[in-house]
């Protein structure tokens, strides 16, 4: 069997998710692939919104390695595995740390080095249980885009299979399956919200959401927002990375695909202040004893910034009687900030 999509070190994988389109059937391949090797999800009943919505929440966070980047690395690395593509160089990627674990997860599983490349300023805690999973961690530059050029000199010296934090369709596939497993625990779902950084979530999620006729909104903080500026810019643009979330969410770009997603009617966008998302983090742990990243709680911060960040880009207002369902997308977080607050 060979792969659905062409992957080769180096910019490759990159070039093959702008030139193919992720279709649904893609998600549905990935689900496939990976039944029986990702933990299905769990999905909470919130109970109803302040204007009198159904909230539920995905606790995707409880995802082997911690978040959702499971999926995508199980769909990447078996789908090389079946096509006989998989280097005796192992795996190689960049990441702000979640992508990183679950490659060198999935690297685990499948018997195959990983090296993984993170920024100095990655979260020490995702640096740890990276070298738990038996990955050679390798720290450059203070941003992602530094730690992403040398990942690719890597897979070119090496003969590395270069993987990525978000932009290859397998990768986007694999996320989208979460979809799938929500709708058949809310089958009357009119709503998804999800965090964006750099949009392989957005492009999964979406494009399974877009077949099933259900609304995705793509959430991303007031200074960090490369898909915001994609669309305003109308293709991929470098943009700054200043947030309480950017060790998740501090893409400098989205992906092609992510923006292509997110052009297609039944996607919003919108944005939302640090404030609501640290104010958002805080009351999962105080409510519910949920301890989950800051990109995780940037979904569902679009639901409860105040009024005055209800309007044109800013927030999502759910219509009375509407079925509204977050993702918490990762749980890879020093929660002592949390507990030191009790």
């Amino acid at each position: 069997m060979s792969a659905p999509f062409p992957s080769t070190p180096g910019h490759s994988d990159r070039e093959s998710a702008v030139s193919t389109p992720l279709a649904y059937a893609d998600v549905r391949r990935a689900a496939d692939r990976i039944a029986g090797q990702v933990r299905p999800v769990t999905v909470a009943d919130a109970g109803p919104g302040a204007e009198t919505y159904t909230l539920h929440l995905a606790l995707e966070h409880l995802q082997h390695t911690g978040s959702f980047k499971a999926r995508g690395a199980q769909n990447f690395l078996l789908s090389h595995r079946e096509a006989g593509t998989l280097p005796d160089a192992g795996v190689t990627i960049a990441s702000g740390g979640n992508a990183g674990l679950a490659c060198a997860w999935a690297a685990l599983r499948q018997g195959v080095p990983a090296t993984v490349f993170l920024p100095t300023t990655a979260p020490k805690v995702k640096a740890d249980r990276l070298a738990g999973y038996g990955a050679d961690v390798r720290l450059v530059g203070t941003e992602y885009a530094e730690a992403l050029a040398a990942c690719e000199a890597f897979a070119v010296d090496t003969g590395a299979l270069a993987s990525h934090a978000y932009d290859h369709p397998l990768i986007a596939a694999g996320a989208g399956t979460l979809l799938d497993e929500i709708r058949d625990r809310i089958p009357d779902l009119d709503t998804v919200v999800v965090a964006v950084g750099g949009g392989g979530l957005l492009a999964g999620v979406a494009t399974a959401a877009l077949h099933h006729g259900i609304r995705t909104v793509a959430v991303e903080p007031e200074n960090c927002r490369a898909l915001d500026a994609a669309l305003r810019a109308g293709h991929p643009v470098d943009t700054a990375v200043d947030s309480v979330a950017a060790d998740s969410l501090g893409a400098r770009r989205a992906s092609a695909t992510a923006l292509a997603t997110a052009r297609r009617d039944g996607v919003r966008t919108v944005l939302v202040p640090d404030a609501e998302i640290v104010r958002a983090r805080r009351a999962l742990w105080d409510d519910r004893r949920l301890a989950v990243e800051h990109a995780a709680a940037t979904a569902l911060a679009a639901l409860t910034a105040p009024a005055g960040h209800g309007t044109a880009d800013h927030g999502y207002r759910p219509a009375p009687g509407e079925t509204v369902c977050v993702v918490l997308c990762g749980a890879n977080t020093d929660p002592g900030d949390l507990a030191a607050g009790e």
